[in-house]
């Protein structure tokens, strides 16, 4: 699960050691995408559910069609903004000074990497402004405080926002189980197709190797925008991906008030 050529732009070695010189990188990366890790992705459908509802989800085809326009739409922007935030969490910040530094010889205070909870929080407004749905937000927002408790179980997780969006999250999560942005990216386009598809199999009773079979289909569309997500990942917060799906807006919105539902969103 390694974008080609990310060594070449990220830094480090590529089978050995992440940004923070940890060792085992891709089983890491493995543990953060499997969907058995406790991050709330469970009782969201990411619009299926409201999907299934309505009529306009009612076979294999139509599944894969729903998870190609999620992909693309609000699946770049959360491999942007999940790279984004990995990236903010593991950037160097300034040296710091010990107390009294006034008497301590400058040689001896040594420079220290710290995190910019800042522009994480940055990225979390931004990305905020591009979900014009309220139930889309708290949706995200319940998934990221989820999976930062998981992580946090694991890992060192820098510090942020205390409830961010999902993808915010989960650069988070990424920077502190040494991960490197376009990792983060992977797992966010990943997940965007996992979730929904879980989903989907357990609301309309699919074959679930029909659907495996359809999301290992489209591998090669994930690679390609984790490798979006990621290279539009260094651009200034307000010049990220900003790619709406209106039909998931709706389809959340529908949910939210629907009475009888087996998922959250």
């Amino acid at each position: 699960m390694t974008i080609e050529g990310d060594t070449a732009r990220d830094g480090g070695t590529e089978d050995v050691a992440g940004p923070t010189g940890r060792s085992g990188r891709r089983a890491t990366l493995l543990v953060l995408a499997d969907g058995r890790m406790p991050t709330g992705g469970h009782a969201h459908s990411g619009g299926v559910e409201a999907a299934v509802t309505d009529g306009s989800l009612a076979n294999l085809s139509d599944l894969a069609a729903f998870l190609v326009g999620r992909l693309t739409t609000t699946g770049l922007v959360a491999a942007a903004f999940a790279a984004a935030a990995c990236r903010a969490g593991t950037q160097p910040g300034p040296a710091t000074r010990a107390p009294h530094a006034d008497h301590v010889p400058t040689a001896s205070v040594t420079p220290v990497t710290i995190v910019t909870p800042t522009t994480i929080a940055t990225l979390d407004a931004e990305l905020d402004a591009r979900m014009p749905s309220p139930a889309q937000r708290d949706a995200s927002r319940a998934q990221g405080r989820t999976l930062l408790r998981a992580g946090r179980a694991a890992w060192p997780v820098p510090p942020g926002p205390r409830a961010p969006h999902h993808p915010c999250a989960l650069g988070m999560v990424a920077a502190g189980a040494g991960l490197r942005p376009s990792d983060a990216a992977l797992v966010a386009a990943h997940t965007t197709v996992t979730g929904p598809a879980t989903a989907a199999t357990r609301l309309m009773g699919l074959d679930p190797l029909a659907v495996t079979a359809v999301l290992a289909r489209l591998t090669d569309e994930v690679e390609a925008i984790a490798l979006a997500g990621a290279e539009a990942s260094r651009r200034p917060p307000r010049l990220l991906p900003a790619v709406t799906g209106i039909r998931l807006d709706l389809l959340a919105e529908r949910h939210r008030t629907t009475a009888l539902r087996m998922f959250t969103s």
